[in-house]
Order: structure tokens, then sequence, then C-alpha cells
């Protein structure tokens, strides 16, 4: 008699994965309204390093209850410190400077920038990413969008070019750091999980370094702008970070990492419905073309490789976070 194998069912979730696809769009995209309100109270580097304390604290948690343990080797670690530096350091800090002269809702537009960066950057760095005429139709489109977005035909009249060249540098900052672990990181031994808890606790340390030096203590703990910088960091980091990877794993990088693409839609319409913001026709109107040159940038030849879900998950890349572009980490901490 011939024994069948029986297979272990997967396990239950309690939430349909399309609830948590619109969870997590809900959170990545008000993320830039919790840095908003933060900054109000706090520097820039303040609220950073509060959003990466509360969204270690998250994972490190997750964690315990999976009875994970930190990766091994202290070259996977100067990995990690790099990567923490380029994930989650630099540009959390970068978009908490940009948004003390922009509005929150165009720093979430100059965040779905990302694929454009990511899709230029492959072709350089990445020698198994090749140009088609789609994806290269897709980057000047996406380029385009973010002229409009600027209002480029007015001069730039209005719009704080720091601000936005700092929200802009956040954004390039995603597939940067995406390369590097996919050249660094790709297909580790460790856990995805082990590997975010200690990225994300290395980034905190260097936040803990840097902000003393920079900042002074400040004043009060006013409690809107310290509930929206733990918000910050348990929901728009730590949360969604888990329930990133759990879409991942349920249905595949691809349609995972098309959250991309409502964040700047929830950051615009929290932005000026909660915060007031002003918003001209060319803003949403140019994301609309970013969003759909990024869209471009995504497709893969007919006969390319077909992403098929990972049998284990690896700390490759969103990153976007990882995200995402060019070929996004596949559940890395997020990229907002």
């Amino acid at each position: 008699m011939s024994r069948t194998r029986t297979s272990s069912p997967a396990p239950r979730r309690v939430l349909d994965w399309r609830l948590r696809f619109g969870l997590l769009s809900l959170v990545w995209g008000f993320s830039f309204l919790f840095m908003k309100v933060g900054t109000e109270a706090f520097a820039p580097f303040q609220v950073t390093l509060g959003r990466l304390a509360f969204g270690t604290a998250v994972v490190a948690a997750a964690m315990a209850v999976k009875r994970e343990r930190l990766p091994r080797g202290a070259w996977t670690w100067v990995h990690l410190a790099v990567a923490g530096l380029l994930l989650n350091a630099l540009p959390f800090s970068l978009f908490a400077f940009s948004e003390l002269t922009i509005p929150s809702s165009l720093a979430g537009i100059c965040n779905a920038t990302s694929p454009l960066w990511g899709m230029a950057l492959s072709l350089v760095a990445l020698s198994e990413d090749r140009p088609t005429r789609r994806r290269v139709a897709g980057l000047g489109i996406g380029f385009l969008g973010v002229l409009t977005v600027l209002g480029v035909w007015q001069g730039f009249d209005g719009l704080d070019v720091t601000g936005t060249s700092l929200a802009l540098l956040a954004s390039l900052s995603y597939p940067v750091g995406w390369i590097y672990v996919r050249r660094t990181l790709a297909g580790s031994s460790h856990s995805h999980l082990s590997l975010t808890g200690a990225q994300l606790g290395l980034a905190t340390l260097q936040l803990a370094v840097v902000t003393p030096l920079f900042t002074s203590v400040p004043a009060g703990l006013p409690l809107l702008p310290l509930l929206s910088v733990a918000a910050l960091g348990v929901l728009g980091t730590g949360l969604a970070f888990l329930i990133q990877y759990d879409l991942v794993a349920e249905v595949g990088p691809t349609t995972a990492q098309m959250v991309t693409y409502f964040t700047p839609v929830i950051a615009t319409a929290a932005g000026v419905a909660l915060l007031g913001e002003s918003l001209s026709w060319s803003t949403p109107a140019g994301a609309v073309i970013v969003l759909a040159g990024a869209a471009l940038t995504q497709t893969r030849p007919k006969g390319g490789r077909p992403q098929s879900r990972p049998k284990r998950a690896r700390h490759t890349d969103p990153a976007p976070r990882d995200a995402e572009l060019g070929e996004r980490p596949r559940a890395t901490t997020s990229h907002t």
C-alpha cells in the first residue's frame, strides 16, 4: 500500500489579504501626516529616532513571540548597518526634514518616484535588468509627471526647492539601499524577521548617536505630536513591515508591492482633509502621471521569468520598502 503525503494546511489568517492590503495602504499613506504633526513639536531627527525606536520594539516583540534569534556573522551586521542607513535612518530623516517646509501630500507624492529611481539605477547596477521600450517609456513618463507636480512651466513659483529636493533624495535612497541589500544579503540563511529586526535596531542606534549632537532636549512633550511619532513607529514602521511580509508570503511580491501606488493618494487625501493643505491641479495630475510611469517600469517581457512565490522568505530586495521598483524588496521595512 502506498502512503499518501499530506501537506500541512496554510495558517488561517484573521483578515483577508485584501483588508490587510488596504490597511497597509492606509498606514503608509498616513505616515506622512504623522511626520508633519510630529515635526510641529520635535526636531526631524527626534521624530525619526522615535519612529525607529517604536518600530524596532514592535519587530522585537514579534521576534520574541516566534523565538527568532538575531543573525550572526560580522559581515552580516556590517551589511545590515549600511542597509539600516540607506533604507531607514537616512530616508526617514530626509522626509522629516522635508516636511518642515513642504506639505505632507507633496512628500507622499515624491515618495512615489522611488520606482522611477529604482528603474534607472537597476539598468546601471544590475546586469540582469535589461531595458525595454516599455520600461524606458515609463521612466520618461514618470519624469514628466515629476515636472508636472513641480509646476516647471511656472518656474517653480511658490515651491520650496530645498524641501522638495530632500523628499526626492529620500525616495532615491530606497532603491540604492535595495540594490545594496540585493548584492550583499540576498539568499541569506537568516529569516526576514531576524534580519529586519537587526536592521531596524542598527538604524535606531545610528539615530541615537546623531540626534543628541544636532538637537536639544524638547521643551515639552505635547500629546498630539507624541502620539503621532508613536503611531509613525508602531504602525508605519513596525506593524507595516509585519503586514507586508505576511502579504508577500501569501500573494507574492508583485501583488504586495502594488500598495506603493495607493500610498500617495491616501497621503494627499489625508493632508488636504485633516491638515488643510492646499492642492493645485498640477499636484494630483502629476501624481497620476508619475504612478503611470512607475507602473510601466515594473512590467516584464512576456517571455521573461515569471515571479513566483518564494519557497522561503529571504532578505532580498523592497526592501520597499522594499517596495519595489526595479525589483522591490520582497518584504522589508517601509520606504515611508
